[in-house]
């Protein structure tokens, strides 16, 4: 595969792949009621895709789901999640669950590390595990530090950016030096990306790298 070839050519390291948001108007279908085949069909997707690239990691999208329909929801998406980690674990592939914010993507359905850690301990299987964003989690509840190492057992992925702007993480209200400080502390493993909006090219931004990692 051409993609596989660039990446091993350039020394890179594939982590993971989004599974596809499942139509207009969505953004994943995981947790949506009455889309299971719909949703076994994007997964086998992207199940495909990460395979023959040498990835690691599945961040499967929950989408939006209306309040009323959040406890069917909640069964739903612990049963796809539980199918889809049996699938991918005869690969070693790893399920992330990502809690995003309300504010950029209302009625989406997992917005809480609390909420992710608890649907965790239901699906009970090694491979699903939680993508930790500083960005979103500032925003749905802030106490950033602390709630990091409270789920650090079932963090598996960490994404950061400036708050509220989300661009480079030398800006806004979060003290990454800090955190980062805390990260290495804590024994995490994993990685740490930076999922963020450039202020303006990309290479232009990056100097924070030299600024906060001491």
């Amino acid at each position: 595969m051409a993609l596989r070839a660039a990446i091993e050519e350039c020394g890179l390291t594939m982590l993971g792949i989004n599974t596809e948001r499942g139509g207009e108007g969505q953004f994943g279908l995981a947790a949506v009621p009455k889309r299971e085949r719909d949703f076994d069909a994007l997964f086998a997707q992207a199940l495909d895709y990460i395979t023959a690239v040498g990835g690691r990691a599945i961040h499967v999208l929950a989408g939006f789901v209306p309040v009323n329909d959040r406890p069917a929801a909640e069964r739903t998406y612990i049963a796809n999640l539980s199918r889809a980690a049996d699938a991918a674990a005869e690969t070693g592939i790893t399920l992330l669950i990502e809690p995003i914010n309300n504010r950029d993507r209302p009625n989406y359905f997992l917005n809480r590390v609390e909420h992710a850690a608890d649907i965790v301990a239901k699906i009970g299987k090694p491979n699903v595990g939680i993508q930790f964003d500083f960005y979103h989690a500032q925003i749905m509840g802030g106490d950033l530090i602390r709630r990091f190492e409270q789920y650090l057992p079932v963090i598996r992925h960490v994404q950061i950016a400036a708050v509220p702007s989300r661009h480079e993480p030398d800006e806004g209200e979060v003290n990454y030096r800090e955190i980062f400080r805390a990260i290495d502390a804590s024994g995490y493993q994993g990685w740490v990306a930076a999922e963020y909006h450039p202020r303006a090219r990309t290479e232009d931004g990056s100097g924070w790298l030299r600024s906060l990692i001491v």
